[in-house]
């Protein structure tokens, strides 16, 4: 896709995006080791593209579910600075009052149905919302996010069979990082391409660069109009890679299980570095823009992680507030 062919105001956006959710990812970890941040966290560091190219295609009432490496979806749907840091510092001014952490914010305001702990389980909760919508003919779209990991789940291909059953309106994103938390995916999944499972189903496939923003972009909108139009679904198999492990921090108990000329081999093909030129390029985004957009969300940041710092605990006596099920 063209860069002058997208409006100004998008190009700004996925840029802002990208930069917000790196940014995070980045003070996030610093935090982490400071020991504010209770339980784990899984770093989206890399893969900004994929988030920012799939949610510049949807509607703010459209609907996503992640992953346990969800901050970057999240961010990319709408989700706010203050709030999400509150929510992995466990404060009550959090989206779940500090009872969801890193890998269960929901935002049902903003269409987030929830990133997931669980492997794959947020496959079938977008296949349901998709249901919902063709039952209500509202035109709304859902979209699953998921690791290739996940596509080796049953909730994966139950899932798949069924929305291509009846033509639901959802687009499955595989964000193919390569690594399925520890193990390589060469070494646990018997076809290198994700998406010739769609073959099986009778859907659409397709395979793009998961760190050129404008390509994810582009495959979206096809997606989310053929959903739209009563279609049925697409698998998206976006190719990209993790700069951190499975989790934060993971070096202190685990053996390198990744060559470093791979990691920094990954990195050559930063997904911002390489969106950079390509809008500087347009006649209409200057480098002052993009300086000065770096500059908002660093002292955003700054600012979100000061709230919930200062952001009270919840209180005892909630602990079962809001709770579904124990």
């Amino acid at each position: 896709m063209d860069a002058s062919t997208v409006a100004k105001e998008k190009l700004l956006w996925m840029y802002r995006t990208m930069t917000t959710i790196r940014a995070f990812e980045q003070k996030l970890a610093e935090v982490f080791f400071t020991g504010q941040v209770p339980g784990f966290v899984h770093s989206s560091a890399g893969q900004e593209a994929v988030p920012t190219g799939v949610c510049a295609a949807l509607n703010t009432t459209d609907y996503i579910t992640s992953t346990h490496r969800g901050h970057g979806h999240l961010l990319a749907k709408g989700g706010q600075l203050k709030p999400m840091m509150a929510e992995l510092f466990g404060k009550r001014a959090g989206y779940c009052k500090g009872k969801g952490g890193s890998m269960h914010i929901v935002s049902y305001d903003l269409g987030i149905f929830g990133a997931n702990g669980i492997v794959g389980a947020g496959i079938p909760i977008a296949t349901g919302a998709a249901l919902a919508s063709h039952l209500r003919h509202d035109g709304r779209v859902a979209v699953s996010f998921f690791g290739d990991g996940a596509s080796n789940e049953g909730t994966f291909h139950e899932s798949l069979n069924l929305a291509a059953l009846w033509k639901l309106p959802v687009v499955y994103v595989c964000e193919h990082n390569q690594y399925a938390e520890f193990t390589a995916a060469s070494e646990s999944t018997c076809v290198p391409d994700i998406a010739v499972r769609a073959q099986a189903y009778g859907i659409p496939g397709v395979i793009v660069d998961g760190n050129d923003v404008l390509a994810v972009y582009e495959v979206m909108l096809q997606a989310v109009a053929r959903a739209r139009r009563g279609e049925g679904p697409t698998l998206v198999e976006a190719k990209t890679y993790r700069w951190e492990g499975h989790v934060v921090g993971e070096q202190a108990f685990l053996p390198d299980y990744r060559p470093m000329e791979e990691i920094e081999r990954a990195k050559q093909g930063c997904p911002i570095v390489r969106f950079t030129p390509v809008v500087l390029a347009t006649s209409f985004i200057s480098d002052a823009e993009l300086e000065r957009i770096r500059g908002e969300v660093e002292r955003d940041l700054d600012e979100a992680i000061r709230f919930a710092q200062e952001a009270p605990q919840p209180a005892p006596e909630e602990a079962l507030d809001d709770v579904f099920a124990l």
